[in-house]
């Protein structure tokens, strides 16, 4: 049965896009169309859209049967979604081995599967990143259904034991051939290698035992997460099948650039401009941090690009529980538009007779006294 979309397109990548490019082109569009960030009417439900054909083109098994047959579902087509080109009714090199010396293929799935994990992306400002923050997540996955509590049938007087494997999920079958009677081992095709059989399928989720739901978290994100790091969310992701316990949530931070702190591991660094004076004379400035405004004293004598440190006012980082400093980077400004008694001066401070005892420190200080 084919789908509405094509999930390719809807992610805008070819049909043999490798799995790095479908994580990427998700995550850019996933970032471009969050309800919290994109403006268009239309958000919500083209984010939904992205993340379903990225929940389908990111799993292997879901990719291959959706190639095949035009559905996700891996139950569906011939052999489960696990067929071989070329060898109908086998799920691979593995089964056809199996079929003809026994032994089952390590490729089937009759116990629990655990959930699958789910990426999202949050931006946060420099602060947030600094201090810690925490985030509401929106997202949508697969839950267990609430109605048959992921049983899949209508009631519990509605599930019986399989009679064809009598329980076990798997069958033994014996085939004949130029080496004599083979037996090998298989989930069961009835029941799908859960050993139960449905007799009324829940109407909520129509006998799969999960649903397709909109999620609200919030995540609580440590002070000095950086940006490209990602917080593993225990238990948060899909709901396993057959039982399977859930996948985890993955969230990729991207942390935004700010106006004037420039982030080195823990350390922050801060251009500061101050004029000739300032650099020649000394000073003491009201330096802006994260930790807010520190006194900072300027030694006569300052030149263009000596740094200053102002010791464990970077980032307090709780992850690696290190402690950063701001590094203070002097940008000596030259002056402009001089007005004629400054031209004068600067005029009168260069005939200076540079070959007296005095240091030029000394002199700048007494012509600016002047």
């Amino acid at each position: 049965m084919a789908t509405k979309k094509d999930y390719y397109e809807i992610l805008g990548v070819q049909r043999d896009a490798s799995q790095e490019d479908i994580k990427k082109a998700y995550r850019t569009l996933a970032k471009k169309y969050h309800p919290d960030i994109c403006k268009e009417p239309n958000a919500n439900e083209r984010f939904a859209e992205i993340q379903v054909a990225y929940d389908c083109l990111s799993d292997p098994d879901k990719r291959a049967n959706y190639d095949r047959f035009g559905t996700e579902d891996v139950n569906q087509g011939f052999g489960g979604g696990q067929g071989f080109d070329g060898f109908s009714g086998f799920g691979g090199f593995e089964d056809i081995f199996s079929s003809f010396f026994g032994g089952g293929s390590s490729r089937t799935k009759s116990g629990p599967a655990r959930g699958r994990d789910i990426e999202q992306e949050v931006t946060l400002t420099f602060e947030e990143a600094c201090y810690g923050v925490r985030k509401e997540i929106k997202f949508a996955r697969f839950d267990t259904c609430t109605k048959c509590g992921g049983t899949g049938a209508y009631s519990r007087n509605d599930i019986s034991t399989c009679g064809r494997c009598s329980g076990r999920g798997r069958v033994m079958t014996v085939q004949n051939t130029i080496l004599g009677q083979m037996r090998s081992e298989s989930e069961c095709p009835e029941c799908r290698g859960t050993g139960q059989k449905i007799l009324k399928a829940c109407p909520d989720c129509n006998g799969q035992g999960r649903r397709r739901v909109a999620k609200n978290i919030e995540v609580n994100i440590p002070g000095g997460i950086d940006n490209d790091q990602t917080i593993r969310v225990a238990g948060e992701g899909e709901a396993g099948t057959r039982g399977g316990s859930y996948g985890d949530l993955f969230v990729h931070v991207t942390v935004r650039k700010h106006d004037f702190f420039v982030r080195d591991g823990n350390n922050i660094i801060l251009e500061l401009p101050i004029t000739f004076s300032q650099a020649a004379l000394g000073d003491s400035i009201d330096v802006k941090t994260i930790h807010g405004p520190v006194k900072l004293t300027l030694k006569p004598g300052t030149q263009n690009g000596d740094k200053y440190r102002l010791a464990d006012k970077g980032i307090d980082n709780k992850i690696t529980k290190k402690v950063g400093h701001q590094i203070v980077v002097i940008k000596v400004v030259t002056p402009t538009n001089l007005t004629s008694k400054q031209k004068e001066l600067f005029k009168q401070l260069s005939e200076t007779d540079e070959t007296s005892g005095n240091s030029i420190f000394d002199r700048i200080k007494k012509f600016f006294k002047k």
